[in-house]
């Protein structure tokens, strides 16, 4: 179990990180309508620039919290449900804009990963 929950976390953090830091300006086949940029994603919802921001910095520093607890094991559950309610958010503003659910995946994906680290 404990390399289950090890996993989960890496994989969450990591791919949380990497979306947001080194792939934000790219182009993915998730991205809401025809966004090219994580940016353009946002606008695409009808969200503006400081929100884009406040996400940002919450999944960032949601994903560092996920690592952290590696050391500090009581930030896992909260860190979990913070970002598990991030990605319904982000699975609600697909379905806003009518994408077709495989774009969504990737949120549900996170998100039920999310309640297995909260939940284990």
């Amino acid at each position: 179990m404990d390399y289950l929950i090890i996993s989960l976390k890496l994989t969450v953090a990591l791919g949380i990180l990497n979306v947001w830091l080194l792939r934000s300006g790219k182009a993915t086949a998730y991205r809401g309508k025809d966004a090219k940029t994580l940016r353009e994603e946002f606008a695409v919802y009808g969200l503006p620039f400081p929100i884009f921001c406040l996400i940002g910095i919450l999944k960032v520093g949601l994903a560092l919290a996920l690592l952290t607890s590696f050391w500090i094991p009581s930030l896992a559950q909260p860190a979990a449900l913070g970002m598990g309610a991030l990605m319904l958010g982000a699975f609600f503003m697909h379905l806003k804009v009518k994408d077709p659910i495989s774009k969504a995946l990737p949120s549900l994906a996170v998100l039920a990963m999310c309640a297995a680290i909260a939940l284990l």
